[in-house]
């Protein structure tokens, strides 16, 4: 892959990202969640006790929160200025996978692990629906570069700068930041039998930095909850915000003490890579099998092959695996790793090689086959959930699928346009779906429409009450006030405007006879897609009718 050739297909991905960022609001629940913890951090001016709509929140570190909101208060209050820090770490995940591939392959390699990184549906989908796990992709692949550094080149001033990312890591999603780095290189120091790595006086320095790095952090958690014990958290009481953060929030996965208990078998995240990690899912999967023979042929105690990408992927994965509570997201951490597996295996097996063994050959047609079912799902989501797309990016999708068939047709070698192909399909999906099908979708999300109507109306939103419908945070973020909840009848009063599902406008009627219905719509839970909402003669089975009530 030429250099320019790389950076064209780097900045399309970036820019992709950035068209996300910019044109699809923010998606309830989590990304809308933290964007408005972010904006009343910023509010409150408090940066160190950490509120989720005026309640006390103990969940995830305040890494998200304080980046974002220090960007809102340079931008202003919108979904772009939230996600502009984690965009920017994604770019940093980038940045680090080239490095550390390039430290131990080439810079062919390098560039082959970039793009796959960058082109997977993961990571376009994670550059707007931002959670913790974007920043922290950024975090854990930075200080697994340094380490690597590190290693070779025995300079500590990148051991000190591993522990700084470290610590940014733990202070955005937890000890997994840590967790990684030492499945990553404890096994393999032990291949290449560098006891000495496991004896350094250095390491007392770093914990010492570490624990120096996590004061701020802890000290919130310290005042907010450990000298205030009792507060009730998902109705559970907390006695120490710090042990629930260093040990109940991960270790407790396993324990059985952490709260939340879903999507517990083994295969979960590897069943939810056969789209994450799309185009590459199948190419990986053929090069962890073979990476793992390759071990067991040569033996494991192999010095100078990199081992870190497969241990640090293959622990990490068996680990999250485990947990009592597991979300898709949770293993893109170590996508940067399945990328550099996945590159080191292309550029040996089939960028190169003129010669097409039979498997690569069933493979190649395996993905065209993939190819071709996800072009015929494109044309159907640019043309019928939400009718047709505009000219101007109907004539970008011709010219992707123009560049398709020329490289399809192309007599260059299959490893090469195979590659091409895979990165421009996606480079089309992600077109269609950040400028059509997700800011479309969106309008089905009460939280951030209604808030036009309340500014159209100009409402004041000191009366608007939310009564028994499903919080919305968009609504919170957008409308950048906290509005009040009240799941109780006789704490509604007159003056008040009531949203609620339309399933209670007869009973508020029944006490407020004179109310009036000022507004009605429709909602629906955009993250739970169905086919029936995607079918516009059946979406109104899906759709669920709310308004809101003028009480008099």
């Amino acid at each position: 892959m030429t250099k320019n050739t790389f950076l064209l297909f780097l900045f399309a991905c970036i820019g992709l990202y950035f068209i996300g960022g910019v044109m699809v609001p923010l998606m309830d629940i989590d990304a809308t969640q933290y964007a408005s913890i972010s904006r009343e951090m910023l509010e409150r001016n408090s940066f160190l006790q950490i509120f989720d709509l005026g309640k006390d929140y103990l969940d995830k570190p305040p890494m998200l929160f304080w980046l974002s909101a220090l960007s809102m208060k340079i931008f202003g209050i919108y979904h772009w200025a939230y996600r502009i820090p984690s965009l920017l770490f994604l770019g940093l995940a980038l940045y680090a996978t080239f490095k550390f591939t390039q430290l131990y392959y080439n810079t062919q390699t390098a560039r082959l692990a970039t793009i796959i990184l960058a082109s997977c549906q993961a990571f376009f989908l994670i550059a707007h629906d931002v959670r913790t796990d974007t920043m922290l992709v950024g975090w854990v692949m930075l200080s697994i570069w340094l380490l690597a550094k590190w290693t070779e080149g025995k300079n500590s001033k990148d051991f000190f700068l591993a522990v700084f990312t470290i610590a940014g890591g733990m202070m955005t999603k937890g000890p997994i930041a840590l967790v990684i780095p030492v499945l990553c290189f404890v096994p393999h120091w032990v291949s290449q039998k560098n006891w000495a790595y496991f004896y350094k006086p250095i390491y007392l320095l770093g914990i010492l930095l570490l624990g120096i790095l996590l004061i701020p952090m802890s000290w919130g958690l310290y005042q907010q909850f450990d000298l205030q014990p009792g507060k009730l958290i998902n109705n559970i009481p907390i006695e120490s915000g710090l042990r629930f953060y260093y040990w109940t929030q991960s270790f407790g996965r396993y324990t059985g003490e952490n709260y939340y208990h879903e999507m517990s078998h083994f295969t979960f995240l590897l069943e939810n890579m056969l789209w994450s990690f799309l185009p590459w899912i199948f190419v990986f999967l053929w090069a962890i099998v073979h990476k793992a023979k390759t071990i067991i042929k040569e033996g494991f105690f192999t010095p100078n092959a990199e081992h870190i990408s497969f241990f640090g992927f293959v622990f990490t994965y068996l680990i999250l695996s485990r947990s009592q509570a597991q979300l898709p997201h949770y293993i893109f951490v170590v996508f940067p790793l399945a990328a550099i597996l996945t590159a080191a295996h292309w550029d040996k097996i089939l960028w190169r090689n003129a010669s097409i063994h039979k498997l690569v050959r069933f493979f190649y047609g395996f993905h065209l086959f993939i190819f071709t079912i996800l072009i015929i799902a494109l044309v159907v989501i640019a043309f019928v959930p939400f009718g047709s797309i505009g000219i101007a990016t109907i004539i970008l999708g011709l010219l992707i699928l123009l560049i398709l068939i020329k490289l399809l047709l192309a007599k260059s070698l299959l490893g090469q346009k195979w590659f091409y192909m895979s990165v421009v399909l996606m480079l089309g999906v992600n077109i269609i779906m950040n400028s059509h099908f997700y800011p479309n979708l969106l309008k089905y999300q009460w939280g951030n429409t209604l808030v036009k109507v309340v500014e159209e109306k100009k409402w004041d939103k000191d009366k608007i009450v939310l009564y028994r419908i499903p919080n919305s945070n968009a609504f919170h973020f957008y409308g950048q006030h906290v509005f009040t909840t009240i799941t109780d009848s006789t704490k509604l009063k007159v003056g008040d405007l009531v949203i609620t599902d339309s399933t209670n406008f007869t009973f508020l009627k029944k006490d407020f006879p004179k109310s009036e219905v000022v507004f009605q719509s429709a909602r629906f839970h955009v993250t739970m897609l169905t086919l029936t909402f995607l079918n516009p003669t059946t979406r109104n089975q899906e759709l669920i009718p709310f308004g809101v009530v003028a009480l008099k």
